[in-house]
């Protein structure tokens, strides 16, 4: 398999029986991907299904506060409400000219399964997703709108019942139906092809950032923000500022609740090099090798792991990745809510916080690019329940 490491990071370490698929997802990354009539296809769903291109907003309220200007990168406008379905249609649409009937996902959050079931419905896929029991749990409004798509819920109830189970569960169902089924892969990660392939189709963030940016400021950003799980948003909008060494591109990744003997979705500060899910990264383990628990109050970023291209990002210098704890997530999730009257998902909100926290590290009078991930309507729920009454529904009894 070509091209499949980033460095020292990425590669494709499977069971053999999953070697079949992952060469045919290659040859038609290869084959059908660059072709004018997917790429056309591709674009009219992007645009007239998805909604694409999303703004790119100037936030003058927080940009008066911090000192630099402050603009967002609307992902949390594209249909389903997250950056997710710009690789789910690409993945689906993909599918389909391979020949597959059905689609099978993981997610941590809800929304890649949402986009992933949203897809499958558009192009006349059948759709099968896997959740963690305690994902399902606090995100139920997307197990919902999963269902109201078509689409059949698994609840894992092994291991940590997040994301990392679920994407085991996927892999399995793989082997079992790989003839009739692809599986569309959620975030940067996994073993190649899927790094390189998400990649690709979550690119379109950056090049439309880029150019807007260009148009509205005529200059390029200081500094290009996003918050770090898997992987996929902020590679998405790195990548279109790669060639830009005058931009800082900075990661922000998920401390948990920062307490003593409380866990973290932090592997690339805190991980070490490992394989997991089919690619060798970053991990949080142990010394041994045994994956670590992981947590975030943001169940898209609650995964030990990392893609491979952050990792080797990382370790390039090209890219800078910092943490963030659930407070301050929290905090900067109402910060934007009511400076703006914009509703972030937890995950983007990590972005934020990181540039809310430390305004003294980015240029003042500059410019800054958040990648606004995905919208909030999914946290609400968890929001009340770690920010009180204040957001409490009236006689409603606390959960």
């Amino acid at each position: 398999m070509e091209n499949s490491y980033f460095g020292k990071y990425g590669g494709c370490f499977v069971p053999e029986l999953l070697m079949p698929p992952l060469i045919e997802v290659e040859a038609a990354m290869r084959d059908i991907l660059p072709s004018q009539d997917f790429q056309n296809e591709l674009g009219e769903l992007l645009a007239n299904y998805a909604g694409r291109p999303t703004p790119l907003t100037f936030c003058p309220n927080l940009s008066k506060e911090l000192g630099f200007s402050l603009w967002l990168k609307r992902e949390d406008l594209l249909h389903t409400g997250a950056h997710k379905m710009n690789n789910c249609l690409g993945q689906a649409l993909l599918a389909k000219k391979m020949g597959k009937t059905a689609l099978i996902a993981e997610t941590g959050a809800g929304q890649h399964g949402v986009a992933t079931a949203a897809a499958a419905a558009r192009l006349g896929l059948k759709c099968t997703v896997f959740m963690g029991a305690e994902d399902v749990e606090r995100q139920a409004m997307n197990v919902m709108r999963m269902r109201v798509f078509g689409a059949e819920v698994h609840a894992v109830e092994t291991g940590t019942r997040t994301l990392k189970d679920a994407i085991n569960e996927a892999l399995r169902a793989w082997i079992a139906n790989q003839e009739t089924t692809h599986y569309c892969f959620g975030t940067a990660a996994g073993p190649h092809p899927f790094p390189r392939l998400v990649a690709e189709l979550q690119s379109v963030v950056g090049k439309e950032a880029r150019a807007q940016i260009l148009e509205q400021t005529g200059k390029l950003p200081d500094a290009v923000v996003a918050c770090v799980g898997g992987g996929s948003n902020a590679i998405g909008i790195f990548r279109g500022f790669m060639d830009d060494s005058e931009v800082r591109l900075l990661g922000v990744e998920a401390a948990g609740t920062g307490e003593s003997g409380c866990f973290n979705s932090a592997a690339l500060n805190l991980g070490t090099p490992g394989v997991l899910h089919g690619n060798r990264t970053l991990l949080l383990q142990t010394p041994e090798g045994q994956i670590e628990p992981s947590h975030s109050v943001a169940a898209g970023l609650d995964y030990p792991g990392v893609g491979p291209e952050h990792a080797w990002l990382k370790d390039t210098g090209r890219a800078w990745y910092g943490m963030v704890r659930d407070g301050r997530a929290l905090a900067a999730f109402e910060r934007l809510s009511q400076s703006e009257g914009i509703l972030p998902a937890l995950e983007s909100s990590h972005a934020l916080a990181w540039v809310f926290d430390h305004p003294q590290e980015l240029p003042q009078d500059g410019c800054v690019v958040v990648s606004l991930s995905g919208r909030g309507d999914k946290d609400m729920d968890i929001v009340r329940r770690h920010l009180g009454e204040k957001y409490s529904i009236p006689g409603q009894a606390e959960d």
